[in-house]
């Protein structure tokens, strides 16, 4: 599959239940081995609440609560290789489901953010996560 030539939309969750946010490792590119938040690419015609709640469910089965926007990252090819992403980050809240592995992901945690140091995240996560979790208190 090529690379669109044109940025693409994209939105991911910080989800957070019992004090501890969901981290997911992605199991392909982009992002291949590193955790980072669940979620991907907008949809025409779909709103960002509803193309994070349908992303959300397709690659973890959770149901969240979605609290506000905690951010944005801009991913930019490297060298011409990847693609162009501009993801719109959300704090959300755990509602129901269990975390489900698949083809995309091949592992996810549960973990304080405290302990973000202790993974390999995607570019950005520590700001993004801080910020919601003021917004998900």
């Amino acid at each position: 599959m090529s690379q669109p030539t044109h940025p693409q939309l994209a939105t991911s969750a910080a989800i957070f239940r019992d004090g501890k946010v969901l981290l997911v490792r992605r199991a392909r590119s982009p992002g291949k081995g590193f955790y980072s938040l669940p979620g991907g690419r907008v949809e025409f015609g779909e709103s960002l609440a509803e193309a994070l709640a349908r992303e959300v469910m397709e690659e973890t089965g959770l149901v969240i609560d979605i609290v506000g926007l905690s951010g944005f990252r801009e991913v930019l090819p490297k060298d011409g290789v990847g693609g162009h992403y501009l993801i719109m980050s959300f704090a959300a809240r755990w509602v129901e489901g269990s975390p489900e592995l698949n083809d995309e992901l091949d592992d996810f945690q549960w973990v304080a953010p405290a302990d973000l140091g202790q993974y390999k995240t995607t570019e950005g996560l520590a700001a993004i996560l801080a910020m919601a979790q003021d917004l998900a208190g």
